[in-house]
């Protein structure tokens, strides 16, 4: 076994995934998970706006790094690029000053962060997604036939991008939109949402949508998977939760129905009920409803495009397991002839 550690460092959140990584019997890459944590640091503060990462949420999150360096040491993860990979998203892509970030980076853990496309986003998260979506042989979503098993489509609802993946073992066509949860509160709900403010946030996603059909066919999947803290906050909703409960959340399967319909109470929802729901972190109260319209937007244009083709989409799957889990995954070694043999 090789001890690695995996950062994943969002718009919105930043996060530690410390793991025994190995392969099994038949050669796939397993991790058995020592440590997760998981910070609200909104290094994307602004971005969208200023085109820089703003100096205090830079501080947040560089003092959230110096206590992943901590836990690497705690947990004797070796230094060096080969088991640590950090990998920066949405806002650092699109910062001026991002070179600040990387240096801090630099500085704290000893490896070079990577700030990766849209498309590797949109791997890693579809890469990590199947450790915990994978469709059995009871699964009537899983084949579409004997031969052509029926891809998963995997959306990744961030807080300055969301990653639409679709594919079966591995990703057929992908692509990163500019929206997320914190990008449509900063340009279009800061005020609070009402009708006209509403109304735009919809018509900005459903434009970048129609964008995502030039690349990825929304008619073709058997599965919807949904990933991250919006969807795991609608699917909590939609189960009367009263407190973030992983076993309850991961593989969990709703009707789109009941999926809209808390989506349309979230995006509606007061400062007040934001508060009360114990699933709910603080750091992301402000921008759920966000958040929720633009997951909203995404059933509901996979349901029409399915029905539409006469398969129509029974059911939607959240998943705790995504890029933080892939870019852990990429560190698994890879096997020795001997093990590649058995594969």
């Amino acid at each position: 076994m090789t001890r690695v550690a995996a950062i994943d460092c969002g718009t919105n959140t930043i996060r530690l995934l410390i793991a025994e990584a190995h392969r099994d019997d038949s050669g796939r890459p397993r991790l058995e998970v020592l440590r997760r944590r998981n910070e609200i640091v909104r290094l994307g503060q602004g971005v969208d706006r200023t085109g820089l990462l703003d100096p205090e949420a830079l501080e947040r999150t560089l003092a959230a790094v110096a206590s992943y360096a901590a836990d690497c040491a705690e947990l004797d993860v070796a230094p060096g690029g080969g088991v640590r990979r950090f990998v920066a998203t949405s806002a650092t892509r699109d910062a001026r000053n991002r070179e600040d970030f990387v240096a801090g980076v630099r500085r704290l853990l000893g490896i070079e962060p990577e700030v990766v496309s849209g498309q590797e986003e949109a791997r890693l998260s579809f890469t990590g997604s199947l450790l915990g979506a994978r469709g059995g042989e009871d699964d009537p979503a899983a084949e579409r036939s004997e031969c052509e098993p029926a891809p998963r489509l995997v959306v990744d609802l961030g807080g300055g991008s969301t990653e639409l993946v679709l594919g079966v073992d591995e990703p057929s066509a992908a692509i990163s939109l500019d929206t997320g949860s914190v990008r449509i509160t900063e340009r279009f709900l800061a005020g609070g949402v009402n009708p006209e403010a509403e109304a735009a946030a919809r018509a900005e996603v459903r434009g970048l949508l129609d964008e995502a059909e030039r690349v990825v066919d929304l008619s073709a999947p058997g599965r919807l998977v949904g990933l991250a803290g919006t969807i795991t906050t609608v699917t909590a909703h939609a189960l009367n939760l009263q407190a973030f409960d992983p076993q309850a959340l991961n593989g969990a399967e709703l009707s789109p129905q009941a999926v809209l319909a808390s989506c349309e109470a979230i995006i509606h929802s007061t400062p007040e009920q934001r508060a009360s729901w114990g699933y709910l972190a603080p750091g992301r109260r402000d921008v759920i409803a966000a958040g929720a319209l633009v997951w909203s937007e995404v059933v509901t244009r996979v349901v029409e495009r399915t029905a539409a083709a006469g398969r129509p989409l029974a059911r939607v799957t959240t998943s705790l397991y995504d890029i933080l889990d892939g870019i852990a995954l990429s560190l698994v070694p890879e096997p020795g002839p001997a093990e590649g043999g058995r594969a």
